[in-house]
């Protein structure tokens, strides 16, 4: 019998549910456990003989479906898994798995209050403290306002859109000035969605030097400034990095934020990675002067670890959002309403469906408190330091440059190289070595790392961890596990 309507029905779906659960429910403790690999690599024919990823007239049976799903969670990537050192992402948080499952059954988008009171609520709460935490103005007040947002560059593209709003209702004086002409500048390390958002907006963006940790020159920042308006162009934003993807550097929020005053400009920080930091009382100075900032991304879904995807917005600007973006559309955001029209926060954004992205934060926030995301932060960072260690300690690795935060970038030296350091081809022959090694180890399942080549260097790995249920053991595993498999590259 088809099975076609869209709503739970006892008869029909409890049963079938109450297994897909339970499925869950072990596969969630599976795939977290160091007995089990990350993944189970199968080449993708192999998939498809495995998993029939074809549509087809007829519904399947549920017994189906379940078979189905235990395959989709068995040849994954375990991404909570400890040794899932992959991206800028990882860990398996049981109260943010909690809060994404109850996000899901509510499955409730929110732009007007009548639609998700409870999440209204939770959602201002959760911007309201973050303001306080970043904008702290040691007076108890609070500035500004914030977003959630699709993820850490639909935020940035958001910030440059304001920062354009803002630079022609308060610097251009009602003067004409093709968006062609306007320009943004970032650091040439910075997040590539700025180049990308560049060509949304339809603003010129110049790339300025970084130094040898990957931080932002300001002097090169102020030439590039004044070559720009030599030409005739007008300076509007920085968009400057707290935790560069590849180097995790800071750029000089200080010193920026002086130039950005001087040349009345909007300065953006991106602190998608690096924002995190602002719960730890120990590490929140890499930070200092993030309290300039007209706009910061901070992304809970990085260093915190809180479950795919949790990404804000947030400005000093109270009214910002509503004058960029409100259209007051009568068909959601009626003037009669028989509430405060305040909280239809809709309004204010780009989107108009969104998810409810606040929960699982709020969620986790409230299981862990303040002081759990600081323990968090602390012991992340403590065990960065501890690889940094060993890496500077073993004659088979070494240090692409010094850090200061969670990022340690670093080469492996097969043996057959550590003798040959001055050959012709060394460089060439190290290139080769990081994308073999990834094969290795991930067609194994044994651990995920990535790499990249970075201006010019060889390929590299980036060690990064998010997940705090990573141990000081497990640090050593990477090592053991990288000398064992490089032990014959050439």
């Amino acid at each position: 019998m088809s099975d076609w309507q869209s709503t739970p029905c006892v008869e029909r779906h409890k049963e079938f549910l109450e297994k897909l659960i339970a499925t869950l429910i072990d596969c969630t403790f599976e795939s977290v456990s160091r007995e089990n690999p990350v993944l189970r690599w199968r080449e993708p024919g192999h998939l498809e003989d495995i998993i029939n990823f074809k549509l087809q007239e007829e519904p399947r049976k549920q017994d189906t479906l379940l078979e189905i799903a235990s395959k989709v969670f068995k040849y994954s990537v375990k991404t909570g898994h400890p040794y899932f050192m992959n991206q800028l992402f990882s860990g398996l948080d049981p109260y943010g798995l909690a809060g994404q499952w109850l996000t899901d059954t509510l499955n409730c988008s929110i732009y007007t209050y009548e639609v998700a009171p409870v999440l209204t609520l939770m959602e201002n709460t959760v911007i309201t403290k973050l303001l306080s935490m970043f904008y702290n103005e040691g007076n108890g007040s609070t500035l500004g306002d914030g977003l959630f947002c699709p993820g850490g560059s639909f935020a940035n593209g958001t910030a440059i859109n304001l920062a354009r709003f803002w630079f022609r209702k308060n610097v251009q004086n009602e003067k004409h000035i093709p968006s062609s002409n306007l320009v943004l500048f970032a650091s040439e390390d910075a997040h590539y969605s700025t180049l990308k958002w560049g060509n949304v907006c339809d603003v010129k963006v110049v790339l300025v030097k970084t130094d040898k940790y990957g931080r932002m020159d300001v002097n090169d920042l102020r030439d590039d400034i004044l070559q720009e308006q030599r030409k005739g162009n007008y300076p509007f934003c920085v968009t400057a990095t707290a935790g560069t993807t590849v180097l995790g550097a800071f750029d000089p929020l200080i010193e920026i934020a002086d130039i950005c005053q001087e040349f009345n400009m909007w300065l953006h920080v991106d602190a998608a990675w690096g924002g995190g930091l602002i719960f730890s009382k120990r590490h929140s100075v890499l930070l200092r002067g993030i309290q300039r900032a007209d706009s910061i991304l901070f992304n809970p879904h990085k260093l915190l670890a809180v479950p795919q995807q949790c990404s804000l917005l947030l400005t000093k600007h109270k009214c910002i959002f509503k004058e960029a973006h409100s259209k007051q559309v009568p068909y959601l955001f009626q003037k009669d309403k028989f509430y405060s029209t305040d909280l239809d926060v809709g309004n204010k954004y780009l989107q108009c469906g969104r998810r409810p992205d606040v929960l699982k934060f709020w969620f986790m926030w409230q299981a862990k408190g303040t002081s759990g995301f600081e323990k968090h932060v602390d012991h992340l960072m403590t065990l960065s330091a501890l690889f940094k260690e060993e890496v500077e300690k073993r004659d088979s690795f070494r240090l692409v440059t010094d850090s200061c935060f969670i990022n340690v970038c670093f080469w492996f030296i097969p043996p057959s190289l550590r003798i040959q350091n001055a050959s012709y081809d060394y460089k060439k022959r190290l290139n080769e070595v990081a994308p073999k090694l990834k094969e290795k180890m991930t067609k194994r399942g044994s651990l995920m790392i990535n790499y990249q080549p970075l201006h010019g260097k060889p390929n590299f790995f980036r060690f990064v961890i998010q997940n705090s249920g990573v141990k000081i053991p497990d640090i050593f595993y990477v090592f053991d596990e990288l000398e064992n498999l490089g032990e014959n590259l050439c």
